[in-house]
């Protein structure tokens, strides 16, 4: 099997479970595109993990292959017209009101073992946060996207939006984990 079909010279592509093919520009498209920005910045900040020998940074790895996972079910969601929803499967291609609920206990649990910041953080004390701050503000714009699909009415009844908002804000306290001590932005007085 060849990795080039030729299909999508015309601009077009196919979506997850069939259906027409809609253009490589539609929102759909874009937004699922966005997460596969996404898992690939998380995997600059796993790899970054690889370069190091920190404990903070080691036991967010398994965490962020977890994340990479998840981020393929935000993306297979997405990649499925509304016409289709119904061949979506729990966990596996769509998002649960579980999953979002997991990454608030993440959250809870990071901040609990680290003082965040009460300022603005200046991403680039480790090469880790600052990939993980690039995965976050990635997270953020696939955020922005899904949320113009779901205003169109391209995801009823989903959980896309509530995962990737509470996805961004891990990703932030995963960045400060992986900075150890953060350096605020400061004005000047």
């Amino acid at each position: 099997m060849r990795i080039y079909t030729k299909k999508g010279d015309t601009g077009t592509t196919g979506l997850l479970f069939g259906g027409a093919r809609i253009s490589k520009a539609d929102l759909r498209t874009d937004a699922y595109g966005t997460t596969d920005e996404a898992v690939s910045a998380l995997g600059l900040a796993r790899a970054a993990i690889g370069a190091v020998t920190d404990r903070t940074e080691a036991e967010l790895a398994p965490l962020i292959v977890r994340l990479q996972r998840e981020l393929f079910v935000v993306g297979g969601e997405l990649a499925t017209h509304v016409d289709r929803r119904q061949k979506l499967t729990d966990g596996v291609t769509r998002v649960t009101a579980e999953m979002v609920t997991w990454l608030e206990g993440e959250i809870d649990a990071i901040e609990a073992g680290h003082e965040m910041p009460a300022e603005f953080v200046l991403p680039g004390e480790t090469m880790t946060g600052a990939a993980l701050d690039l995965a976050r503000s990635i997270v953020r714009r696939a955020e922005r996207r899904a949320v113009q699909l779901a205003d169109q009415g391209g995801l009823p009844d989903s959980q896309v939006v509530p995962y990737l908002n509470r996805l961004a804000d891990l990703l932030f306290v995963m960045a400060r984990a992986a900075d150890g001590g953060f350096r605020p932005v400061r004005t000047r007085e």
